[in-house]
C-alpha cells in the first residue's frame, strides 16, 4: 500500500493541486523530496518506467535548451515495495578534470490525509529530529504515532529539511549513495505495527519482480495483429498487479480502486474488477470474496450505513478514517454491492467449478440475499432503493454513479429522497436468479431456488413495466420517492442487457440509444445523453466516457445478440487506450470524435485504475465471445472490422486450459 508519485525529474515538491508525494496506508509520508546540484534544479533527459515499483530518472542540471551539451549527469533508479522507498543516486563527472559539488535533497512531510491533499489542516503534531545519521519527521495524534525515518549510505549534513554532501567526483568517476525512507507506525502501546531495518539492500524489489514475472506467465498469452490490444492488454495485466495488496487474515489478494484517490479496498470495485478478470486471472476472486463476507455487515448502524447481509463500499486507512471525520473505516453506502457479491460467487463458479467455495460461503450469500429484500426494498415495493443515512459524511448517489449530481432527471433538476437507479433492480434480478441456481445445485434447497425464481421474473415482468418511457423507447435512469420516472437518458441502461432483465424486445430500442450521437461519442459511451439538463463532456457521472461502464455494456450488447455494435464499443475503446500509453484511465470526457481527434482524459481520474484495466480483459471476452457453458467454453468470436487476428492461448476454468481465435471481418 505504498506508492510514490512524483514529477518528470523525479522531485515532489509541496502542491494543492497534484498530489505529488510518497503515500502510505492513505497518508502522503512525503511531500517534499527536491534535488539540486550546487543550488541549481535539474532537467530529465529520459525517465525509464522498469516496473510498476521501479523506475529510472536520467538528468543532467540546469534549465532545458534545444542542445545539452551537459559536462555533469544524474541517475535517480528507485523503487517502493515491501514498506521501503529506495532511491540509489549516481552522479556522473563527464570531464577530464575533477570537480567539487554541492549535492542537496530537501525532505519534507505534511503527513496529509489521501482525502485532504487540497487543504491540509493536521490535527496533531509534527516534528523533525536528527539522530545517529538519520532524519526522524513525526507525527503525534493523540497517543497515534507515525514515524518516517530517512537515511542515506553516504556521510551527510543532515538538518530538519534535508541532507546535503559535499563531494568531488574524479575526472571520469562517479559518486554514489543509496536513500532509504522506513515508515514506522506506532499505537497506544508503543508497539511497532510495520518494522524494518536499515540494510540498503533489496529483497522486496527481487521478490516482487518475480512476482510480477509469475502473474504475467499465468496469464492468458496474447497474440495479435494489433498493436494497441496488446500493448492495452499487457499493460492492464500489469496494473492489476500493481494494484494488488494482501486484505485479509489469510494473506490473500485484493485490488486497491486506483491510483492516487482510492488505495483502499473498495467493495464494488473489487467485485467487478473480478467479473472482468475471471477468464485471466480467476485466482483473484476468492480474496475479493473472502475479504468482504469477514466485513459483511452484521448490525444497524447509521455512521456507516451497515445493516446486516450489506456488503461494505470502502474502507480506507488513515487518520481521517480511523477518527470518523469521513465514513470510511468501513462504509457501507453502496446499493449495488451485496447483489453484486452473489453475481460473482456465482459467476466464479460457472468458470471454475469451484464448488467448495459456494459452499463455505452460503451463509453470506444468503445473507446478501435477505439484504434485498429485507433492507435494499425500503419502499416496501420489490424494487432496490437507497438513501443516505449519514446526513453528515455520508454518500447522496449509492450507485457507482456516486457523485451529488450523477442522478437527475431529463430537464436537469435532482430527485428529493430515496431513489431507485434501473441499474440496481438489474442486479437485484441477476443475483437472485444466480442464487436460485447455486442453492438448486450446491446447497440442496430446492424450496429457496424456486422462490427465488419466482421473485427475479415478478421483478422483471413489473421493472419492464414501471421503468420503461414508451414514448422515447428507453429504460429511465431510476424512480423517484413519490413513484415518477427520473427520465434521464443515461448509460445505465447498458448495464440491464449486462444483467439480462430488459425484455428482448426492449433491446434493441436500448442498443439504438446507446450507439446515437447523444450517447456514443466515437470513443465510446458517455455517461448522460448530450442535451440531457446536466450534460457536459467534462461532467464526472454527467458526460464523460468511462471504460469499465462500456465493458460492461458491450457483453450485456453480446448477450442479446447485436454482435456488431459490442465490437464497435469494444474496437472504440482499444483504440482510445492507445492515446494513454495503453492504459484506460478511470474516466475521459465525453468530447464528440470528429471534435477533438483523441480521446482526452478527465483532469481528477484515478490512472491506473482497476476496473479501467479490467475493462481491455472484458472488451476481449466480448470479442472473442467467451462464454462459460457446462465443462466447456464457448467462443464466438466477432472483432471490429480492423482489428485482425487474435489469437488467446491457455484460457484457465474447470475445462483446463483452452484456446481462442477470432479475425476481424
Amino acid at each position: 500500500m505504498m506508492f510514490m508519485i512524483s514529477d518528470g525529474r523525479g522531485d515532489i515538491l509541496p502542491s494543492a493541486e497534484l498530489p505529488t508525494g510518497l503515500f502510505a496506508f492513505d497518508m502522503r509520508v512525503l511531500s517534499t523530496w527536491d534535488l539540486t546540484v550546487n543550488g541549481e534544479r535539474l532537467t530529465a533527459l529520459s525517465v525509464d518506467d522498469l516496473q510498476y515499483f521501479e523506475s529510472r530518472y536520467f538528468l543532467v542540471p540546469g534549465e532545458p535548451t534545444h542542445y545539452v551539451d551537459a559536462n555533469l549527469s544524474v541517475i535517480r533508479q528507485r523503487s517502493v515495495g515491501g514498506g521501503l522507498f529506495l532511491e540509489q543516486l549516481t552522479v556522473l563527472n563527464h570531464q577530464e578534470v575533477p570537480v567539487d559539488l554541492r549535492i542537496r535533497l530537501d525532505i519534507g512531510t505534511d503527513f496529509a490525509d489521501i482525502t485532504e491533499i487540497a487543504d491540509v489542516q493536521k490535527k496533531g503534531k509534527l516534528s523533525v529530529a536528527v539522530e545517529d545519521g538519520t532524519l526522524h519527521l513525526l507525527y503525534q495524534r493523540d497517543n497515534q504515532r507515525r514515524e518516517v525515518v530517512v537515511c542515506s549510505s553516504a556521510d551527510a549534513a543532515i538538518d530538519d529539511h534535508g541532507m546535503t554532501f559535499e563531494i568531488q567526483v574524479g575526472p571520469h568517476d562517479a559518486w554514489n549513495t543509496t536513500f532509504q525512507v522506513v515508515l514506522w507506525s506506532r499505537g497506544a502501546e508503543g508497539r511497532d505495527i510495520r518494522e524494518a531495518v536499515p540494510t540498503y539492500d533489496t529483497p522486496a524489489k527481487v521478490e516482487m519482480g518475480k512476482a510480477l514475472d509469475e502473474w504475467l506467465a499465468d496469464a492468458p498469452t496474447l497474440t495479435c495483429d494489433s498493436a494497441s490490444l496488446d500493448q492495452a492488454y499487457r499493460r492492464s495485466l500489469t496494473d492489476l498487479a500493481a494494484l494488488r495488496f494482501r486484505g485479509n487474515t489469510r494473506g490473500e489478494m485484493i485490488f486497491a480502486a486506483g491510483l492516487p484517490w482510492l488505495m483502499g479496498n473498495f467493495g464494488r470495485d473489487g467485485l467487478i474488477t473480478c467479473l472482468q478478470a475471471l477468464p485471466f486471472a480467476p485466482q483473484l476472486t476468492p480474496g475479493v470474496l473472502h475479504t468482504l463476507a469477514d466485513a459483511q455487515g452484521s448490525r444497524l448502524d447509521d455512521f456507516a450505513e451497515e445493516e446486516p447481509g450489506k456488503i461494505l463500499q470502502e474502507f480506507r486507512y488513515g487518520e481521517r478514517a480511523g477518527y470518523e471525520e469521513i465514513a470510511a473505516c468501513p462504509y457501507y453506502g453502496g446499493a449495488d454491492t451485496t447483489p453484486l457479491f452473489v453475481v460473482l460467487l456465482d459467476e466464479y463458479e460457472r468458470w471454475t467449478g469451484d464448488a467448495d467455495l459456494v459452499r463455505e460461503l452460503e451463509f453470506h450469500a444468503r445473507l446478501a440475499l435477505d439484504w434485498i429484500d429485507a433492507y435494499g426494498d425500503i419502499m416496501g415495493d420489490g424494487y432496490i432503493w437507497y438513501a443516505c443515512r449519514n446526513e453528515r459524511l455520508g454518500v447522496r448517489n449509492q450507485g457507482w454513479k456516486d457523485s451529488a449530481d450523477a442522478i437527475s432527471y431529463s430537464d436537469g433538476r435532482l430527485p428529493v429522497g430515496p431513489r431507485a437507479t434501473c441499474e440496481l433492480q438489474g442486479y437485484a434480478y441477476d443475483a437472485k436468479r444466480r442464487g436460485a441456481r447455486l442453492a438448486r445445485r450446491f446447497w440442496g434447497d430446492a424450496a429457496y431456488a424456486d422462490r427465488l425464481e419466482r421473485e427475479a421474473a415478478e421483478l422483471k415482468r413489473r421493472f419492464n413495466q414501471e421503468f420503461w418511457i414508451p414514448d422515447g423507447r428507453y429504460y429511465a435512469l431510476g424512480m423517484d420517492a413519490d413513484g415518477n420516472l427520473i427520465d434521464a437518458c443515461a448509460s445505465n441502461m447498458g448495464h440491464l442487457l449486462w444483467s439480462g432483465i430488459a425484455d428482448r424486445d426492449k433491446a434493441r430500442h436500448v442498443v439504438d440509444h446507446l450507439m446515437s450521437r447523444r450517447l456514443f461519442s466515437g470513443w465510446g459511451i458517455r455517461t448522460l445523453a448530450e442535451g440531457d439538463g446536466r450534460y457536459s463532456p467534462v461532467g464526472y457521472h454527467n458526460g464523460t466516457i468511462w471504460p469499465f461502464d462500456n465493458s460492461l455494456i458491450a457483453l450485456g450488447m453480446r448477450r442479446y445478440g447485436f454482435d456488431e455494435e459490442a465490437a464497435k464499443v469494444a474496437g472504440a475503446m482499444i483504440e482510445a487506450a492507445q492515446f494513454f500509453d495503453g492504459r484506460l484511465p478511470g474516466a475521459f470526457t465525453g468530447y464528440d470524435r470528429a471534435l477533438t481527434k483523441y480521446p482526452v482524459q478527465f483532469p481528477a481520474a484515478c490512472s491506473p485504475h482497476a476496473w479501467s484495466a479490467g475493462a481491455v480483459l472484458m472488451f476481449l471476452r466480448s470479442m472473442l465471445g467467451l462464454n462459460p457453458k457446462g465443462e466447456h467454453l464457448i467462443v464466438r468470436p466477432h472483432l471490429p472490422r480492423d482489428i485482425g487476428r487474435i489469437e488467446l492461448l491457455d484460457i484457465p476454468g474447470r475445462w483446463g486450459l483452452v484456446d481462442a481465435f477470432g479475425r476481424g471481418h
